[in-house]
């Protein structure tokens, strides 16, 4: 693979993870895996709530949980999309998995 788009793929699950983290006694955790002929990725944050409905709208571009725009820190809603670009274009896959109490599990698995 492209070893600086697989950066990216880390560099932007951990920015997010962290930006989008809940301000006190908040975690980030970063785990890699090795599966039969795979890579595995994790990042998980304690994060606000997301619903299950919302979660697949977060890998679109420029979509955000939160309506947002101006006057925001976060971004503009491209991390999540170029991370599923770039897992797509290794022959992998990205999801993204509510945490009960805030937050979420992203898992990339992407092939050796």
């Amino acid at each position: 693979g492209n070893g600086v788009l697989l950066e990216r793929i880390a560099l932007n699950l951990v920015q997010n993870a962290v930006r989008y983290n809940v301000p006190q006694d908040g975690w980030v955790e970063v785990t890699t895996e090795p599966q039969q002929g795979c890579a595995v990725l994790v990042v998980s944050n304690t994060g606000p709530a997301v619903p299950a409905y919302e979660v697949e709208n977060l890998f679109e571009p420029f979509r955000r949980l939160r309506t947002e725009r101006t006057g925001s820190d976060k971004g503009v809603g491209l991390g999540l999309s170029i991370v599923r670009s770039v897992v797509r274009a290794h022959d992998g896959t990205i999801t993204a998995t509510p945490r009960e109490g805030g937050g979420l599990e992203m898992r990339v698995v992407l092939p050796l």
